[in-house]
């Protein structure tokens, strides 16, 4: 895809609300060439899965931009213009889109990783997989009270390791202001068992 077919996403003015019909437009613009640049894979990473590949919008720098973008004018439509004090990111792909996020938005930037890859005193919640059960570790001081705080991962399928992240969020004290997806598998009911406002750019698998 050509970068000549993606609008000027830098020309327009950081952290413009997306309430207006120019920014719905625009969003609306982006979304449709972010959905072109996806590719799916049969049965990876076992028999019966699609799976959803974002990383050619990383290979593209235009598509890129788009990407963060139209986060932000996400970000900005679902809170009526609020910025978040901290983005949070969830291992791994959540790495990929979080900082540049965060930077658009003024905002701080907090990992979340799998447990025993983050130095220093951590908090630990646990979440179940398919089969079994992992943990999610953040630094203990990661986030203040009173903080408002966006969730950011790739795609949102059963929900559980964002639920997670939004378990530490609020026992930190932080305001868990919503979750942030690129892409829905809105079969498989990940949003249900959030405890704040989901926004996804994408729909996903039917």
């Amino acid at each position: 895809m050509s970068s000549s077919t993606l609008p000027d996403a830098s020309a327009q003015v950081p952290g413009h609300s997306a309430s207006n019909p120019s920014s719905t437009s625009e969003l609306a613009s982006l979304k449709v060439n972010l959905r072109s640049a996806l590719r799916q894979f049969p049965d990876f990473p076992s028999p019966g899965i699609l799976f959803e590949d974002i990383l050619p919008i990383f290979a593209n720098p235009s598509l890129h931009e788009a990407l963060i973008r139209s986060l932000e004018l996400q970000v900005l439509a679902s809170s009526n213009g609020q910025k978040p004090d901290v983005i949070v990111g969830l291992e791994a792909r959540g790495f990929l889109m979080g900082p540049s996020l965060a930077l658009r938005l003024g905002a701080s930037f907090v990992p979340v990783r799998k447990q025993g890859k983050l130095p220093g005193p951590c908090m630990t919640q646990g979440y179940k997989k398919e089969y079994g059960e992992d943990f999610f570790q953040m630094q203990s001081d990661a986030i203040k009270p009173g903080q408002k705080v966006i969730v950011v991962d790739d795609i949102i399928a059963t929900g559980g390791s964002a639920y997670a992240a939004g378990e530490m969020i609020k026992k930190m004290g932080g305001e868990l202001l919503s979750f942030l997806f690129i892409l829905e598998l809105e079969f498989l009911h990940g949003r249900d068992k959030l405890p704040a406002p989901v926004n996804t750019l994408l729909s996903g698998q039917a």
